[in-house]
């Protein structure tokens, strides 16, 4: 089960339903069971104080995943940072939408064991990213 939480931000446009029934399949593509997964949306702040408690980095992040997956059963709580993703957004030229989809995918994929410290894990962690996005669907056909 997933389920969405926010530590004071309000997260325009999301459809809290489609996001969950997305990652959900996603979980399922990825040849995984599905366990307990909170989606936490947080500010810039909110996530740099948990950066700098929980793995002793001083900088702003988009996300942090605390994996708490046994065997097939991912499970675990993904932090975003809705401040980051809008900015990235921008950045990428991208839509805030799809940022947001990228990020939450990206954690569920961590949580899959998809790694990306290295220009070859990344590639891949993309690729997957890239390969879920192309199968949201923003509404019911």
């Amino acid at each position: 089960m997933i389920q969405i939480h926010y530590i004071e931000v309000e997260v325009p446009g999301i459809n809290s339903e489609l996001l969950v029934l997305w990652l959900n399949e996603s979980v399922v593509r990825e040849g995984k069971s599905l366990g307990e997964i909170n989606l936490v949306f947080c500010d810039d702040e909110h996530l740099l104080a948990m950066n700098r408690a929980h793995l002793d980095h001083d900088y702003y992040t988009d996300i942090i995943t605390f994996d708490y997956t046994e065997d097939e059963v991912i499970s675990g709580d993904l932090y975003i940072s809705i401040d980051r993703v809008f900015d990235n957004a921008r950045l990428l030229k991208e839509p805030a939408e799809v940022e947001l989809r990228r990020v939450c995918v990206h954690g569920i994929l961590h949580l899959c064991g998809y790694k990306d410290k290295n220009s070859e894990e990344e590639a891949q962690m993309r690729s997957r990213e890239n390969f879920h996005l192309d199968k949201y669907v923003s509404r019911e056909t």
